[in-house]
């Protein structure tokens, strides 16, 4: 919907835009492009004619049709015939698979930021989806609006998914949760009651799920696992055997942040261990295999699944779940953690428009692209001298350096040249290993990566 502001809403919305140095057209295109990005001018506003700009800016007519020419052919700006012009999003924006953000600096003021691996919106299809929520939004908004187990709807949807893929789910044996991590809170929180006993984790392993542990003060059972040999499930069952860990937490598919994709037989194996066993399946979908796998869900009795929409769709949709025992569904409900790990309805209803229809369609697009950036940047990384296994699926490349420089050292060099990235270290069970590895997203779109390389590559030559 197109909405069009005062002459002086408008000139407010830029801000002090004269301050800015350089031509008066150059600042005043960059002052509606930032306006734009922060908020201050929504997509679809429709914009004061030339000569009322003109007017209340106090510039000459020549100086206004020149800011909105390099806005046009920058693609901020849309103009038609009779309807005068409208600003909004250029496509080099809406049509990535990484948030511009971090393409204009993240973490410390990096001018790059490679530590987050997260993708951006699928944007057509999520502005669709957020319209088609308002218009089912009516019936919530007669409701209480209290946390429950999930929308009955988002619930049957997520079970249709389990089995249609081969895991036989009905929806009350789904508990929605605000995302992966909320997911894990509420599950450790439930069944880790002997503090005593460890959590059986892998190292390296997801950060995010390292800080929920942590942060209980568990004890951790570190379990390698590596991009080329994948999981040792002698060395974990032994290991389940000697230490008597009360359960475990590991990523199957395409694991973060080594890639590792779990076999079959491994899935099986590890089914039939004796404790409860949360599989993160987050990036189950991102598999950018021709054509995709068919691997089965690491399933068994007390195995639980955990699924998020923050990789496969967006970082901002905060909708994960839980599928497992609907006994244990039940029991989860009466946690006092539940209300507060439980995201808003709307959300609810957001995700649910999207995993309702089109998302075969936004995922087929996603590993278009990732697989096209992958391949970019394991082609930037020859003859570096590191040492990765090309994945077939995730969002990032795991990498072994030489042994000239620690990831640490490396990443501290790199944050002196603007470039933000992980060490090993972080994504360590013990804190202190993995010192010669770093992570390297994919999600960047091809000319950051290239950009992000050569920094690397000017940071060892340095060193």
């Amino acid at each position: 919907m197109e909405t069009g502001p005062t002459e002086t809403g408008f000139a407010a919305a830029l801000g002090a835009w004269r301050d800015r140095k350089g031509p008066l057209a150059h600042a005043l295109s960059a002052a509606v492009r930032d306006a734009v990005v922060d908020g201050r001018l929504p997509a679809g506003t429709r914009l004061p004619s030339e000569r009322e700009l003109a007017r209340t800016l106090r510039l000459s007519r020549g100086t206004v049709v020149t800011a909105l020419t390099r806005l046009r052919d920058d693609g901020w700006l849309h103009t038609r015939h009779g309807s005068g012009s409208v600003v909004r999003l250029p496509a080099r924006l809406t049509e990535r698979t990484t948030p511009w953000s971090l393409d204009r600096g993240g973490a410390d003021g990096a001018d790059l930021d490679l530590t987050l691996a997260v993708t951006a919106a699928p944007h057509e299809a999520y502005l669709a989806a957020l319209d088609r929520a308002a218009g089912r939004s009516a019936a919530l908004l007669v409701d209480s609006g209290v946390a429950t187990a999930g929308l009955p709807r988002l619930r049957e949807l997520l079970a249709e998914r389990y089995t249609r893929s081969g895991l036989s789910t009905r929806p009350e044996q789904i508990l929605v949760t605000s995302g992966a991590q909320a997911a894990l809170t509420l599950l450790v929180d439930h069944l880790h009651t002997d503090r005593r006993r460890p959590v059986a984790v892998e190292s390296p392993t997801y950060p995010g799920a390292l800080a929920v542990l942590r942060g209980r003060r568990t004890r951790l059972l570190p379990v390698p696992v590596s991009a080329a040999d994948g999981w040792d499930t002698a060395y974990l069952t032994a290991a389940v055997r000697r230490r008597n860990p009360q359960l475990a937490y590991l990523i199957p598919d395409f694991h973060n942040p080594t890639g590792a994709h779990m076999s079959a037989a491994t899935r099986a194996e590890i089914a039939r261990l004796p404790l409860p066993v949360i599989a993160d399946e987050t990036m189950r979908d991102l598999d950018l295999r021709t054509p995709p796998g068919t691997e089965p869900h690491l399933a068994g009795p007390a195995v639980i699944q955990v699924g998020s929409a923050s990789k496969i769709l967006w970082s901002g949709l905060r909708v994960g779940w839980i599928r497992t025992r609907a006994d244990l569904v039940r029991e989860l409900r009466h946690n006092p953690l539940q209300a507060q790990l439980s995201p808003p309805p709307l959300e609810q209803l957001i995700a649910a428009e999207l995993l309702g229809g089109g998302l075969d369609a936004v995922l087929a697009d996603r590993r278009e692209r990732l697989r096209a950036q992958r391949d970019h940047l394991a082609g930037l990384l020859d003859g570096t001298g590191w040492t990765y296994t090309v994945p077939g699926g995730g969002l990032a490349l795991w990498l072994r350096l030489g042994a000239t420089a620690t990831a640490t050292e490396l990443a501290d060099r790199a944050a002196g040249r603007g470039l933000a990235l992980t060490p090993g270290p972080l994504f360590a069970a013990d804190r202190a290993t993995l010192t010669h590895h770093l992570r390297l997203p994919f999600t960047a779109t091809p000319d950051v990566l290239t950009r992000a390389v050569a920094l690397l590559r000017a940071c060892v030559a340095d060193g």
